[in-house]
């Protein structure tokens, strides 16, 4: 690989972990707020818990990055990630996700530039290591995303995880010229 290929995979690398460590916390946060009931708490039947959620993401983090790239067994069962009804508890859960996002996180940050480009078969799909990242980046942030409105749902309240500066009145790009 080129140096500039070498640069831009490592910075790829690095912010997928650094995804993953910016909505673990989020996660734990919406967890530690909520009752170990209103972990399991679903708005209708077609939707899902915040624990329901948290095993999902806990298999589709080990089942792509973890077997799928790490070559660790792939022991997932996805139909009892939905299946479940709780109570696992909340110290088991928050437990499990942070294991599950540590090995994640050694396995990208171990995974060699050059194979970011090989094909790999996962979950039935070929993706290149690069797509099966980029792929279970996404898949986190928007899960925390229904984690985080769960609990919201529940408490009532923002949970602060963002705060943006006061916004500046828009001006056209030419009227920014000097």
């Amino acid at each position: 690989m080129k140096a500039n290929e070498l640069m831009l995979a490592e910075a790829f690398r690095k912010e997928a972990v650094s995804g993953f460590e910016k909505y673990l916390p989020r996660i734990v946060d919406c967890l530690e707020l909520l009752s170990e009931e209103e972990i399991w708490w679903r708005p209708n039947e077609a939707s899902n818990s915040a624990g329901n959620l948290v095993l999902h993401l806990c298999g589709n983090v080990r089942q792509w990055i973890i077997s799928g790239l790490g070559g660790e067994p792939d022991t997932r069962e996805r139909d009892k990630e939905f299946a479940e009804r709780g109570p696992i508890s909340r110290r088991l859960l928050i437990g499990r996700l942070k294991k599950t996002v540590e090995e994640a996180c050694q396995t990208i940050s171990r995974f060699p530039a050059e194979a970011l480009s090989r094909e790999f078969d996962i979950q039935g799909y070929r993706a290149s290591g690069l797509v099966a990242i980029a792929h279970v980046y996404e898949h986190f942030a928007y899960h925390t995303g229904q984690i985080i409105y769960l609990a919201k749902l529940k408490r009532g309240n923002d949970l602060g995880f963002t705060r943006l500066p006061a916004a500046k009145p828009a001006r056209p790009v030419a009227a920014q010229r000097p």
